[in-house]
């Protein structure tokens, strides 16, 4: 399955059998990209399937619409970030879940298509929003940032070595306008190309990440996306660098214990009880063969867990979603999507 001309989806199979996609099921896609992994959730969902497909970016949606048109009755789509996960759900009436499932990779479109200079390797505006509303770009980044900033936003996000050398050489050259103008001094102050990777590419990645607000916007969906889950609904995660597997790791293993309390504390003060199962302890990553037909899976690191939910948290749950939904509508009255809220969680 393709989303978009030249992109393949990443680890279809092992998605597929993941999320635990059954006929009937109600199922998200919040990072549908051009559509390769939503059609095929769509499909394997059938008969009665229905579909949540979300993305910041409007182009992604535009080639998702073309890509799923066939399903248009059983999909809906939706512009926005996930970061709003529970608003656009309690919007559309789409919760509880089956399952809910994000990947964090940039697609061949944006890479190749978008002009949006997400690629070091094509002539470019500096821009790299997922959104042409958001006001940060990465121009305004690179040529008003101070150096000891840039140093630290290249560090942090970018795991980049040379940070600060890189940062001194974009104080010294600025302003930059271009992809390439960028990429050739980062280059440049790593002192030439070496090896596979290319020097730009940490840098890059470090821009792309503060102006999306992409991890903190993780932290943000994936907090949501649990309380969205109905009772063994599935959270499936694809990631592509460390930084954003750190993030779900560190977030499925806290929300599969119980106490959570500092070790210090001899006695739990937290009451936390676990609301994920993990479905596997290691780390899912490409077959070797999926790695030779598709050389951007390499990266791909898949984790995935279940809900898990008591009667005193579905109650809670139900309760809680039908004051938001109560409060989305803007009055007092009872909203057309309350009675989902106070449906069971258990998915029955």
């Amino acid at each position: 399955m393709v989303s978009a001309p030249g992109h393949t989806p990443v680890m279809v199979e092992e998605t597929i059998q993941a999320l635990a996609v059954s006929p009937g099921g109600r199922y998200i896609d919040a990072t549908v990209n051009g559509g390769g992994h939503a059609t095929v959730i769509i499909e394997h969902s059938s008969p009665g399937g229905q579909l949540l497909g979300i993305d910041a970016d409007p182009e992604a949606i535009i080639a998702a619409k073309a890509r799923l048109a066939a399903y248009s009755g059983s999909v809906r789509l939706v512009n926005d970030n996930f970061a709003n996960l529970e608003a656009i759900c309690l919007r559309t009436d789409f919760f509880p879940v089956h399952g809910i499932f994000f990947d964090l990779g940039l697609s061949s479109l944006q890479l190749s298509d978008s002009g949006r200079g997400f690629s070091f390797q094509r002539e470019a505006s500096l821009d790299m929003r997922f959104s042409p509303g958001q006001e940060l770009t990465a121009a305004d980044i690179v040529n008003t940032f101070s150096e000891a900033s840039l140093a630290r936003l290249i560090w942090t996000y970018g795991e980049e070595k040379q940070s600060r050398r890189i940062a001194r050489q974009i104080i010294a050259r600025r302003p930059l306008k271009t992809t390439l103008e960028l990429a050739a001094v980062v280059e440049q102050a790593c002192g030439g190309r070496r090896g596979r990777i290319h020097p730009a590419t940490r840098t890059f990645q470090a821009l792309r990440i503060a102006v999306n607000q992409e991890l903190e916007n993780l932290e943000a969906a994936l907090r949501q996306a649990v309380n969205l889950l109905g009772a063994d609904g599935r959270l499936v995660v694809i990631s592509y660098h460390s930084l954003e597997d750190r993030i779900v790791k560190r977030f499925m293993l806290n929300e599969a214990k119980g106490c959570i309390c500092p070790p210090e504390k001899l006695v739990c003060a937290c009451g936390h009880t676990p609301r994920l199962r993990l479905i596997n302890r290691k780390v899912v990553i490409p077959s070797r063969a999926e790695i030779i037909t598709n050389p951007r899976s390499r990266s791909a690191r898949m984790r995935a867990a279940t809900r898990i939910i008591n009667q005193e948290e579905l109650d809670e749950s139900s309760e809680r979603l039908f004051i938001l939904a109560r409060e989305a509508v803007g009055n007092a009255g009872k909203p057309a999507n309350s009675g989902r809220a106070q449906r069971s969680y258990s998915l029955s």
